[in-house]
């Protein structure tokens, strides 16, 4: 039998109570435990690639085991656009995304040479990946079948080659079911796993309101990329008939957003002589831009009140009473 004290494995963590309470079982159990964790600008935790202080976290409470952070980039949006086994409630490609991060979690595997992998995923718990024939399916796809513990649920498992082998003890595993998570809970306090924020995470492609600028995003854009994600998480998205896009801050968080994230090829429009948002523009309709920029401006505006605008680089500063007549249009974008 092989020597289960001196085996590493792999453990996707998310900072969550689950996959915590999942690598702490490990460690109990000898296990040279090894954190991935995958963070996207879909994450509603996650600002870009700083990755979650729920992991920082997680990863003192369990010893300062070592961690490897994975920013997810184009590839995953590819898979948002076109997933392989369908979407969720959203536009949430579980399955589809749930292979691609065992898949690099089977790379970073035998980079460092360990033996298995595991994860926090419970039986039930979600609709669609955390079901046995989606877990059958994820295993399968990524090419790792048997070689994934899933220590909160394995009592209601097939055993895995880890605990065929003896590398890990399956009655000291435990067989978790459903959304309930008091089992956990009461679980982490008997093993001093306290503070963990994040307890299930959360995915913006399962929300609404996101979903729909995605939709509209990837309807207008030719060449998408991960990149242009966070811009779709601050202010009013407007889509014209024309094809034209306005975004308009609602607050002075998002007036500094928007100025940090134009493009060379955006137009930015700032107020100069009143208190008013920043506004976006992504087309040519100069006018339409600035009259959005009025709608939402609560602030006395006066007649001959003025603009800045800055444009590839350029900078000048046009009069709203003269939008109309000289301003209506400004100079084609060519989209991406």
């Amino acid at each position: 039998m092989a020597n289960r004290w001196n085996r590493r494995a792999v453990g996707l963590l998310s900072g969550g109570l689950d996959s915590t309470l999942a690598a702490k079982l490990m460690l109990e159990q000898g296990i040279e435990v090894f954190a991935i964790n995958f963070t996207s600008p879909f994450c509603t935790c996650t600002p870009k690639n700083t990755g979650c202080a729920a992991v920082v976290s997680a990863v003192r409470m369990l010893g300062d085991i070592p961690l490897k952070r994975v920013w997810l980039g184009d590839e995953y949006l590819q898979i948002v656009q076109n997933p392989q086994h369908g979407y969720g409630s959203g536009l949430n490609p579980c399955i589809d995304c749930r292979i691609m991060k065992i898949k690099k979690a089977g790379e970073y595997m035998h980079e460092i040479g360990a033996s298995f992998l595991f994860t926090g995923e419970v039986l039930g718990q979600r609709p669609m990946s955390q079901q046995k024939r989606a877990m059958a399916l994820i295993d399968r796809k990524s090419g790792l079948e048997g070689y994934i513990l899933r220590p909160l649920s394995a009592a209601c498992l097939k055993p895995t080659v880890p605990e065929m082998k003896g590398w890990v003890d399956r009655s000291k595993l435990v067989g978790i079911t459903g959304r309930s998570r008091k089992i956990q809970i009461t679980t982490a306090a008997e093993k001093g796993i306290l503070n963990y924020p994040c307890p299930s995470g959360g995915c913006l492609l399962t929300d609404r309101h996101f979903t729909e600028r995605i939709r509209d995003y990837l309807s207008f854009t030719k060449h998408p990329s991960i990149k242009d994600i966070p811009l779709l998480k601050v202010g009013r998205h407007i889509r014209l008939g024309s094809g034209d896009k306005i975004i308009v801050a609602r607050n002075e968080y998002e007036c500094n957003q928007l100025a940090r994230m134009v493009k060379e090829e955006d137009h930015l429009l700032r107020p100069l002589d009143f208190s008013g948002p920043t506004v976006i523009l992504k087309g040519y309709h100069l006018g339409v831009a600035v009259e959005n920029m009025l709608k939402y401006t609560r602030s006395f505006v006066p007649k001959r009140a003025r603009i800045v605008h800055l444009f590839r680089a350029e900078e000048r500063t046009i009069r709203i009473d003269e939008i109309g007549r000289k301003h209506s249009k400004a100079s084609p974008r060519t989209d991406k």
